[in-house]
């Protein structure tokens, strides 16, 4: 009989980037656990322009 799962499985915690300008979750990612909080520069559609975005867990 086959397997359901045909895939690898996703390891790791997923966190939310969140514009610091707009308050707007804009981006999904899954990283390590353990590691530093996230900051980066990213794309935020409704400023139309490069914002930062930091971490924001979600439980």
């Amino acid at each position: 009989m086959a397997s359901k799962s045909k895939g690898k499985k996703k390891k790791g915690e997923v966190v939310f980037l969140v514009c610091e300008e707009t308050g707007d979750l804009n981006y999904v990612l899954r990283r390590k656990p353990g590691s530093e909080k996230l900051r980066l520069r990213k794309y935020c559609p409704r400023l139309r322009r490069y914002t930062m975005h930091t971490e924001k867990k979600m439980k």
